[in-house]
């Protein structure tokens, strides 16, 4: 287990570029089982859950080239199915979540698929039954097998077929349209969701030879093809690690540029940091914090507290929950944080307040937190970092912090942020892995 070593009070300067988007990686990256033609994607982030799907990749018998930093390209023209009951494959799928989006490309391609009970996060109940009914609806039977653990899905041919889904899940919806694109007939998904990493998951299709329209609602047709071709795709920036840095600039003080940041995909992100009293200037295609000692939390119009919640795109991104409540601690006024999707999100609170934060948690859903306006520093402090999220969210509060702080289990944070501590360390922060 690798750990931080965090010295805080460090103001940051100089220009950051995010990453590739994760999860948009994941997405497209499976999708490049669906041909056996040269699929070469750049702007891939080489962080270890995406790193973790390609080797899954490789298993199955696709071949993989490197062709430089964040470029590859795949090649699925010998697909090994049989590997899917070998252990080695086990143990890989069931330690990330994202390895279920194999399932609907398998399944119409090659009729069958099989996947261990998938890992990730522990931040509450996430369930799978989105994908499941949905493939049912498109003429497949699977079966959970509750003692292994594991699922066994099979359809001799998928047909086309109108699905209301019961809830916007974004891998369930990546995961139906990659099953439907060459499914026999039009298949309709209505509250499909809408991300930008499912738009650029559909754009990429039809550039392999895909008919979807409705791209960008939460309504899709698609009209299956008997087969799709190789293709060209890029990869959005990162909107979670653009949101990150936002956070981080405020937490330290510190004038930071983030470079290149896909502005017209971050939707309300930027907007909803302001209203917690953050300035952000646009500067083309980059955002740029300005040094500040102070940020103020905006009311309701009639004068209530401010609540932040998250919802479907093109809400505001649960993802980026944790930095809102870190970065609100260090405001001058209050705000109410909401994480309506995950029950267990929220827990890693009792952290921040170890460090001097003023937050009430009022249940597993929605915390309370009164800022300190800066005139109490967090102080530093040993803890484990959770999950993807907290675990940067907590990277801010200890960067901001006096004195020393630990993060255990750091695995968790560069799951999702490549070389976090390399390129921080770069602005002026003191990071040390050990």
């Amino acid at each position: 287990m690798a750990t931080f070593k965090i010295e805080g009070g460090y103001r940051l300067k100089g220009e950051l570029q995010p990453q590739g988007a994760k999860n948009e990686a994941l997405e497209v990256i499976c999708a490049s089982l669906l041909t056996p033609k040269d699929v070469t994607i750049h702007n891939i982030p080489e962080i270890s859950d995406v790193l973790k799907l390609i080797e899954i990749l490789k298993g199955l018998g696709v071949s993989v080239t490197r062709l430089a930093k964040g470029r590859y390209t795949f090649n699925a023209s010998s697909i090994q199915v049989d590997y899917l009951k070998s252990e080695e494959y086990k143990n890989q799928a069931s330690s990330l979540r994202g390895s279920i989006m194999i399932i609907g490309p398998l399944l119409t391609r090659f009729g069958k698929g099989f996947i261990p009970q998938p890992g990730g996060d522990k931040i509450g109940r996430r369930r799978l039954d989105t994908h499941f009914i949905g493939f049912q609806k498109l003429g497949a039977t699977f079966d959970f097998d509750a003692i292994n653990h594991c699922f066994t899905i099979s359809a001799p041919r998928l047909k086309g077929e109108y699905m209301l889904l019961d809830e916007a899940s974004v891998t369930g919806t990546a995961n139906l349209i990659m099953a439907a694109v060459m499914a026999e007939g039009t298949t309709t998904l209505y509250n499909a969701a809408c991300e930008p990493y499912v738009q650029q998951l559909c754009k990429m299709l039809i550039s392999m030879g895909a008919k979807i329209s409705g791209i960008g609602s939460n309504l899709l047709t698609i009209e299956g093809v008997t087969s799709l071709g190789g293709c060209l795709h890029t990869i959005l920036p990162d909107m979670i690690e653009v949101g990150s840095f936002i956070g981080l600039a405020a937490m330290t003080g510190s004038e930071i540029t983030i470079k290149n940041v896909g502005v017209h995909h971050l939707g309300i992100i930027p907007d909803s940091f302001r209203r917690l009293g953050i300035d952000i200037e646009q500067r083309h295609d980059d955002l740029y914090i300005p040094e500040k000692n102070n940020y103020e939390i905006e009311t309701h119009i009639d004068g209530s507290i401010m609540t932040i919640a998250d919802a479907p795109w093109p809400g505001l991104t649960p993802d980026l929950l944790s930095v809102f409540l870190v970065v609100a601690t260090q405001a001058k006024g209050s705000v109410l944080i909401h994480q309506k999707m995950f029950e267990s999100r929220l827990f890693f609170v009792d952290k921040l307040i170890d460090m001097g934060a003023q937050i009430i948690l009022c249940d597993p859903h929605r915390a309370t937190v009164i800022g300190l306006n800066k005139k109490h520093a967090l102080y530093g402090t040993k803890m484990t970092s959770p999950d993807i999220r907290a675990g940067i969210a907590l990277l801010i509060a200890t960067l901001s912090a006096e004195g020393v702080s630990i993060i255990d289990n750091i695995e968790q944070i560069d799951r999702g942020y490549e070389n976090i501590d390399v390129r921080l360390n770069a602005l002026g922060a003191h990071i040390t892995r050990i």
